[in-house]
């Protein structure tokens, strides 16, 4: 049964920072993409940052110059460093992996999910 279990958010003032990590568990990829996305209260999930197998990071245009998105392979944990934090970056954060190679900012193309976390950013 694989597991992805998200810790590390909380609430911070707008222009502070949070690191958000989602370790996996119960199953081992060759080729797996990780992806944060997040969904605040009356919107859609929606894409934040992905890292592929190889550790090619890409975001959302909102999000790129703020976020940093990296994976540590040998403890299989990927982070969301979040820089500059905005109120409209409030929400839930999900992490999800997706396990056939695809690089995806798509929810649906993913496998597997975390049970999120809350970030609430205040002015």
């Amino acid at each position: 049964q694989v597991q992805l279990v998200e810790s590390g958010g909380g609430l911070v003032q707008a222009g502070g920072s949070l690191r958000l990590s989602c370790a996996i568990s119960g199953g081992s990829f060759s080729r797996i993409t990780m992806g944060w996305f997040r969904r605040a209260p009356g919107t859609v999930r929606e894409f934040v940052a992905g890292i592929n197998w190889a550790g090619v990071p890409y975001y959302e245009a909102s999000v790129k110059g703020r976020f940093t998105i990296s994976r540590d392979s040998a403890k299989n944990t990927v982070y969301l460093q979040m820089n500059s934090l905005k109120t409209e970056d409030t929400a839930v954060y999900y992490c999800a992996a997706e396990t056939g190679g695809l690089v995806t900012d798509v929810p649906t193309d993913y496998d597997y999910w975390g049970q999120g976390t809350q970030v609430t950013v205040s002015s």
